[in-house]
């Protein structure tokens, strides 16, 4: 049994596509190399993130069966070649389409957006002016240290 966040029956039921241990484990290297994940940590994945991850594995193993030459293949953005011209998005030529989007839908892969409290947008301040003499009433007194 190959250590993947998918299996052959995984990849048979999600893409319809019959895939060896050897195209799953493929996929697995793939798929950790593109999510910066490996499978030693699964246990600090979340369920969520697994199921992306499963159906990652299932979408490359499936797409990597039709793709020959994958492991040797430069990495290019454009091509063209007869007239007819590519441009290609940075993992495209490495990457499954549907194996991208739901690595993409992985948690650690969102914007992470740290509200920062401004009395501009939140309205009164965080806290009193202590310079001003208007707000001696509204702070409390400490003698200060080492004062008789």
């Amino acid at each position: 049994m190959v250590s993947a966040w998918a299996t052959t029956a995984t990849v048979l039921d999600i893409t319809g596509v019959e895939a060896t241990e050897q195209q799953v484990a493929q996929a697995q290297a793939a798929i950790e190399v593109c999510s910066g994940r490996i499978w030693d940590d699964t246990e600090r994945l979340r369920r969520r993130d697994l199921y992306w991850l499963g159906r990652a594995v299932a979408y490359q193993a499936a797409w990597a069966a039709g793709q020959p030459g994958l492991e040797t293949r430069m990495d290019l953005t454009s091509q063209t070649q007869d007239g007819v011209s590519a441009s290609l998005t940075a993992d495209a030529i490495i990457l499954a389409p549907m194996a991208a989007r739901a690595i993409n839908r992985c948690s650690w892969r969102k914007s992470r957006t740290i509200h920062v409290r401004s009395p501009f947008v939140d309205g009164r301040g965080i806290g009193v002016n202590p310079l001003l003499e208007s707000t001696d009433d509204l702070q409390t007194w400490t003698p200060m240290p080492g004062a008789p």
